[in-house]
């Protein structure tokens, strides 16, 4: 009986030790159960509208199809289900995205445990969870309307192709950026040419360069 008054969790992570850590942190209170741990977007749409769970801890990287993505399926299909998007990725690069998703909070990884427990409790009692700080920059941004060029064409990228300029961004190449999101090499190279294409990049020089510096001032930000 007690097992059934519990707020029954599901957390989505590729790597086994971040879900164990997430999974313990979570069960240290009491009135929380983690029912799945789960590695990919794909089991989780397998399991939709058969089992319930009152939130989902869902990651932005994942094999296959990205976490963001996987939050707008979800919700596509579950409209009320409280989702918190947690990731090792700095806020000012898919916080936003995860909100315009339908996610109803989103926190770092590594945070204390305290903060963790705070935004699952601030999610469940139909709260948003942000940091300080992002709350404070969408303020700003709100109130001075204001957008520079190269941050409105990162708009126009898909959470995809978002994911794979981050990377360029971080220095990788095709190669890795393919075994990475376990992606086909001749498929990072058509998200590559779509990312030029929608950010009027003349070659794939001036799209690593720009990757570079975007990932520059997102670390100064935060």
């Amino acid at each position: 009986m007690e097992s059934m008054l519990k707020k029954k969790v599901l957390i989505v992570d590729d790597h086994p030790i971040m879900r164990r850590g997430l999974t313990d942190t979570i069960e240290s209170d009491p009135s929380f159960e983690v029912i799945y741990q789960l590695e990919r977007a794909e089991q989780v749409l397998d399991i939709l509208g058969d089992k319930w769970v009152d939130l989902m801890l869902i990651d932005v990287s994942l094999p296959g199809m990205s976490g963001i993505e996987l939050v707008k399926n979800i919700l596509f299909q579950i409209p009320d289900q409280k989702v918190l998007v947690i990731s090792r990725h700095e806020e000012s690069l898919y916080a936003e995205r995860a909100l315009r998703a339908g996610a109803k909070g989103y926190i770092m990884k590594f945070v204390s445990s305290d903060k963790l427990l705070q935004a699952v409790r601030k999610v469940l009692n139909g709260g948003f969870y942000l940091s300080d700080e992002l709350n404070e920059r969408i303020l700003m941004n709100a109130l001075h309307d204001k957008q520079e060029q190269t941050v409105s064409l990162i708009d126009q990228l898909s959470d995809r192709e978002m994911e794979i300029f981050e990377l360029i961004g971080r220095g990788k190449c095709g190669n890795d950026i393919a075994e990475k999101l376990h992606l086909a090499p001749k498929t990072v190279e058509t998200y590559r040419s779509r990312i030029k294409e929608k950010m009027n990049f003349k070659n794939s020089t001036e799209m690593i360069y720009y990757a570079v510096k975007w990932m520059e001032d997102a670390s100064r930000v935060e």
